[in-house]
């Protein structure tokens, strides 16, 4: 059965920084491109990193570029996602995603797998 695990949520303040991880299970990624999406309450779900199969491409919404940093260790099947600079506005539900393909894309359609999520709190 196909996994994907996300671990580091949490409650942090305004200007910290907070790493998240996904971690998976069962099949192997390391072919697959890998995302990060958020989701906050009332709104749609929202591109937030991507990376290629081998980490040597990674693609982020120019509102966050500079802030968020995706990387992944193909060897611990794990991907990971720094964020620095947290604001507010960051708190959402963060998922990871595995691609269909082996690049990233910012559209949620090109994503097979998902993960269940992990809430990240920004207070002010």
């Amino acid at each position: 059965q196909v996994q994907l695990k996300e671990s580091g949520g949490g409650l942090v303040q305004a200007g910290d920084s907070l790493r998240l991880s996904c971690s998976f299970s069962g099949r192997i990624f390391s072919n697959n491109g890998l995302a990060w999406f958020r989701q906050a309450p009332g709104k749609e779900r929202e591109f937030v990193a991507g990376i290629s199969w081998r980490g040597e491409i990674a693609k982020y919404p120019e509102s966050l570029e500079g802030r968020f940093a995706i990387s992944r260790d193909n060897a611990q099947n794990t991907l990971y996602l720094q964020m620095d600079g947290l604001k507010p506005e960051d708190s959402a539900d963060y998922f990871c995603a595995a691609a269909r393909g082996s690049y990233a894309s910012s559209d949620r359609s090109a994503y097979r797998y998902w993960g269940q999520g992990t809430q990240v709190t920004v207070s002010s």
